[in-house]
């Protein structure tokens, strides 16, 4: 356990760190809510109905653009291969990157959507209700580009794979995500079912991401 609270530890400074990838998953997310009303027009009702999904979708690409770096600095400095190497079990130290990815690039997304969901004209339930599915549902994109993320390490020109991989795992994410939202804001007594979705594709994605993450790095890297 102290092994992995320290590796906890040393990626989260990392991606704080200047150009370390956290803040700039924060600010594409900043510029995607921004330039929406500028699209879209004066119309507030069409912004007040499309908002949470225009906060879903930036998180989701916000969260995909930062994937590359959760084990590609890793390998290019040679800790990963210590890592692998480790008597820690490999599945608990991919969850432990995944989680410190999470707290660094996903979770002030979530801190976010509060302040920003004023740009798309949604009042304080209606961002509460989107805050709350992002925070039961950014785990899942997180744990599940961790796979695409392990398979794209050791191959040249990875990123464009990653976005093949991930995206099409990100989309149950991203409608029951999307549906639990506009369930909160329209019909209150229809949140429970795709939340409940939602929060159980989190759990399988943490059961299943780490044991697909780790048997990814041991073959590729073998």
């Amino acid at each position: 356990m102290t092994a992995l609270a320290a590796l906890i530890r040393r990626d989260i400074k990392i991606a704080l760190r200047v150009g370390g990838g956290a803040l700039i998953g924060v600010l594409f997310f900043l510029t995607v809510v921004v330039l929406m009303p500028f699209a879209l027009g004066p119309d507030l009702a069409l912004l007040t109905r499309l908002g949470p999904a225009i906060l879903w979708l930036g998180a989701l690409l916000a969260s995909l653009l930062t994937l590359d770096r959760l084990f590609m600095a890793d390998h290019e400095d040679g800790s990963l291969d210590l890592i692998v190497m480790s008597r820690t079990p490999l599945e608990l130290a991919c969850a432990a990157k995944a989680l410190a990815h999470w707290l660094a690039a996903g979770l002030p997304l979530v801190i976010a959507t509060p302040a920003l969901g004023l740009l798309l004209n949604l009042d304080a339930t209606a961002t509460s209700a989107v805050a709350l599915t992002l925070l039961a549902g950014t785990p899942a994109l997180t744990f599940t580009g961790m796979i695409g993320a392990s398979l794209a390490v050791t191959l040249h020109r990875g990123g464009l794979l990653l976005a093949v991989l991930v995206l099409p795992l990100s989309i149950p994410v991203l409608i029951f995500g999307v549906a639990a939202s506009e369930a909160a804001i329209m019909e209150p007594l229809s949140f429970g079912a795709p939340f409940s979705i939602l929060c159980a594709l989190s759990l399988v994605s943490f059961v299943i991401g780490p044991f697909a993450a780790a048997a990814s790095l041991r073959y590729g890297l073998d």
